[in-house]
């Protein structure tokens, strides 16, 4: 969950007018209207929304008085209503909660996000409300509420993760790293260090109190083998590049890019995913730049212990190196659908394959992946899948043949393949096949009636070229008669 406070716009409330336009094309709907007149509700045009705003935001001191966040959660993990509940909450938090605004909850894109407008001049007072530090506070209040919502506590967390044993400093930079906190080492001192996460301070602690022990019992090291030699045999241990580009996308607009960015890099494979989910055991490969990595760090969560990766196994013994690149948006596209067999796993494979030809896919980039769908994302996977067929509208939705003779569906947006009969019933899916049958039969018959076509014109041409329309066994006959 991100949120992401746009810059302040002038007196005219332009995301007013953005979001209602968004309402006009279905691909947004209003979810809050609070704190307006009885006489501006969720029926009024946006031109009276906007002139309300305009008329309490009158102040020499404020030119541009509009206020607009972005609540963003990754994919469909949390619903429309869900981040209705949660831009209430943040906007009491961040000192809003009285004052007039509107929250947009937006289909368009693959994340479900829920965009906010209200007034930077505070509606009882007409001063401006303090904005210092505006990012970092919308940040610790959205932290703030996602931990009273559901128990989300970034204390608690970290406080888990000090607790961890470690072997050295490095390891423990490692362990804070992969869970989204950022060290610094304090130059002033050399003895303190600040932890941080999406730019917020959490901690500040002594280099002295930290103890390096990671001694781990032998049995366990034992399992751990065990579980390597076993798994590597039953997923894939291809090891193969992710680039991500996000964070320097985020700092200029598209045509402000640069081609010769560095991305942070990072290693990924199936086997790694399957241990990290079913064994909480998380492989962190090191590396120079964009070489390939020297070494790995195993970070056992089930005993909160960080080992030297090759102390456990060599790391060659345990993964093979590819020279294959994905970029870390359509890997984590690929996470979220779910892969149950290899038959699916071929068609999503053919599907990429056709939409992204710059990048070279490889069936072990695809992981195997059970997870369902909740019930409110299936159902609109199921709607939007017969309103495909209804209106044979392209939309999200995707249909492919399989050489099985299934027929699949793909859905873009919401990251789901699966059989087509399945999602729309029996029924549904023999009224489907009745013109795809015909269209096949009438292809059949097309290519007999063009076989016969063919044929007769190589006879016609070689009996001209004989110099008679007779046949050749009529003349043979007549030549015999003569003889007689």
């Amino acid at each position: 969950m991100i949120v992401k406070v746009m810059k302040p716009a002038g007196s005219g409330f332009p995301g007013v007018d953005y979001n209602d336009k968004k309402i006009d094309k279905g691909k947004g709907e209003l979810m809050l209207m609070n704190n307006f007149p009885s006489f501006i509700n969720k029926d009024s045009g946006k031109q009276k929304v906007r002139d309300y705003l305009k008329a309490i935001s009158q102040s020499r001191k404020v030119q541009k008085p509009q206020f607009h966040a972005v609540i963003s959660t990754k994919f469909q993990e949390h619903s429309k209503e869900e981040l209705t509940r949660i831009s209430e909450d943040f906007m009491e938090k961040l000192g809003y909660g009285k004052q007039p605004y509107i929250a947009v909850f937006h289909s368009d894109t693959e994340n479900n996000h829920i965009h906010i407008v209200s007034t930077r001049v505070n509606k009882q007072t007409g001063k401006k409300i303090d904005d210092s530090y505006e990012k970092l506070k919308a940040q610790k209040a959205l932290t703030q509420v996602m931990e009273k919502r559901y128990g989300i506590n970034e204390d608690e967390k970290l406080n888990q993760l000090l607790n961890y044993k470690i072997g050295s400093f490095q390891q423990l930079k490692t362990l804070l790293n992969r869970n989204g906190y950022h060290l610094t080492e304090n130059t002033n001192d050399g003895k303190s260090i600040t932890i941080s996460k999406n730019g917020i301070v959490q901690r500040r602690i002594s280099a002295d109190q930290i103890v390096f022990s990671n001694k781990e019992s032998e049995k366990r090291i034992r399992q751990i083998r065990a579980i390597f030699s076993k798994y590597k045999q039953l997923y894939s241990n291809k090891v193969f590049r992710v680039d991500d580009y996000r964070k320097q996308e985020a700092m200029l607009p598209t045509e402000k890019q640069k081609d010769h960015w560095r991305p942070e890099i990072e290693f990924e494979s199936e086997l790694q995913k399957k241990l990290r989910d079913s064994f909480g055991i998380d492989i962190v490969f090191h590396h120079k730049d964009d070489k390939m990595p020297f070494g790995y760090t195993l970070i056992d969560h089930k005993t909160g212990t960080v080992h030297k990766g090759s102390e456990i196994m060599k790391m060659g013994e345990l993964f093979e190196f590819t020279w294959a690149t994905m970029d870390k948006r359509l890997l984590e596209q690929m996470k979220d659908y779910n892969i149950p067999n290899p038959e699916t796993k071929t068609v999503l494979l053919e599907f990429l394959k056709t939409h992204y030809p710059d990048d070279e896919l490889n069936d072990f980039m695809l992981f195997e992946n059970k997870k369902l769908k909740n019930r409110e994302t299936f159902n609109a996977i199921r709607t939007d899948v017969k309103e495909y067929l209804r209106n044979q509208g392209r939309g999200d939705v995707i249909l492919i043949k399989a050489e099985d003779e299934k027929h699949y569906a793909i859905h873009t947006r919401l990251h789901f393949i699966g059989e087509l009969q399945s999602l729309i019933g029996e029924q549904q899916y023999q009224k489907f096949l009745e013109p795809q049958l015909k269209n096949e039969k009438m292809a059949e018959n097309n290519t007999g009636n063009e076989l016969k076509q063919v044929v007769n014109e190589m006879l016609f041409e070689w009996m001209n070229s004989s110099g008679t329309a007779k046949d050749p066994a009529e003349n043979e006959l007549k030549k015999r008669r003569k003889k007689r």
